[in-house]
């Protein structure tokens, strides 16, 4: 005990002897999850419209109206042609075209029915699909209201509908920072963790260090144990300011329990520090753990929920995600503040981030090589 004590006494004196490594845990998360909630935005707005009337009716009048009013178009312009529009994608000035047909109003007096072409920039697919989809959705509104127009009282026949009244559980206002904050903060645990653990034996073998360390008479044990608990203590520090910016500034409350997120943040914490650990035992130089780190590291993120759902992912990342230790906490953070989750309904990522743990914890130990 005596001896962890001392490896203990020592990282934290040359901890607080490094102002980086306190930047990186005070200052770093803080500036991160007041920036990145605005940046990765599920939201697409401002998707830039021209549009060509070839009618100029007052139904085409009104249409262009509703839809240059909504939020999530900004028309640029009109154009005479298609052609003439399409040089407008082409140049960056239009993401979407919406074509009129001649005889728009005339054919849906007349026949009924009518056809609209829209054109949507592909290059980013994430605003073609949403844009195609909010530019139908106008559509349909705008098709819903001049039937409305069209009925008379005395002579409309009534017909069955259905009516579909929806509710949002957990996030009624559907307000994506509610579900962006808490897999941000995750990912800075991550990094934090994951990054400053990997460094750390490999420093001790820069400077020299580790050699006087082989020479003592502390254990495998003691010495992997005496690197990873300082990062563990300074890894809640950040999950603790992470939780007070999403609650003073997001005004987000967890529903359920705070000692929950602090039992699953202390496993996590255990095992992507032992993927560092794991990292600093095979790494020579710190150059080689910074590049092996962001390696391991974008492969949790990107494959671990925070922007795409692991649902909807091929069944080889399907796989993947089972030993991702980020897609169980990103997962089981916005079961508890979301949903007020129970231990019970979180046990199954619990076990198994444990048992990562206990694996990379035990793999370090046993490949770090202390030599006499």
């Amino acid at each position: 005990m005596k001896k962890l004590l001392v490896i203990l006494d020592k990282e934290f004196r040359q901890i607080f002897r490094n102002p980086s490594i306190l930047r990186m845990v005070l200052f770093m998360p803080v500036v991160q999850l007041l920036i990145f909630p605005f940046a990765a935005n599920y939201e697409v707005k401002n998707v830039l419209l021209t549009v060509v009337d070839h009618d100029h009716s007052s139904y085409s009048k009104k249409f262009i109206n509703k839809i240059s009013g909504s939020k999530y178009f900004k028309l640029t312009g009109y154009e005479p042609s298609y052609s003439k529009a399409m040089k407008s994608i082409e140049s960056g000035t239009a993401d979407l075209i919406i074509e009129i047909p001649k005889d728009f109003e005339k054919e849906l007096v007349k026949e009924n029915k009518s056809t609209m072409l829209i054109a949507v920039n592909a290059v980013n697919g994430v605003k073609a699909n949403l844009g195609g989809v909010y530019a139908a959705s106008i559509i349909r509104d705008f098709n819903a209201e001049i039937r409305t127009d069209w009925i008379q009282v005395p002579t409309f026949n009534a017909q069955p509908t259905i009516e579909v009244t929806s509710s949002n559980w957990y996030n009624p206002l559907l307000d994506y920072k509610i579900f962006m904050v808490p897999a941000i903060l995750v990912t800075l645990l991550t990094l934090i963790g994951s990054i400053m653990a990997a460094l750390n034996i490999v420093h001790e073998k820069e400077i020299g260090t580790i050699e006087q360390i082989n020479v003592s008479p502390i254990t495998k044990l003691q010495f992997i144990l005496g690197k990873l608990i300082p990062f563990w203590i300074m890894g809640l520090v950040t999950l603790t300011l992470g939780l007070l910016i999403s609650w003073l500034v997001y005004d987000i409350v967890p529903v359920g329990s705070l000692t929950l997120i602090y039992l699953f943040g202390v496993v996590f914490l255990f095992t992507v520090l032992g993927v560092g650990l794991l990292i600093s035992t095979f790494a020579e130089t710190q150059t080689q753990a910074t590049f092996v780190s962001f390696f391991v590291i974008m492969l949790f993120m990107l494959l671990g929920g925070l922007y795409t759902p692991i649902e909807s992912m091929p069944d080889w990342a399907k796989l993947i995600t089972k030993i991702n230790p980020v897609a169980y906490f990103i997962e089981v953070i916005r079961m508890i503040i979301l949903k007020g989750s129970s231990f019970t309904d979180v046990k199954i990522q619990f076990f198994s981030v444990l048992g990562l743990g206990i694996l990379f914890n035990v793999w370090a130990v046993f490949n770090y090589r202390k030599r006499s």
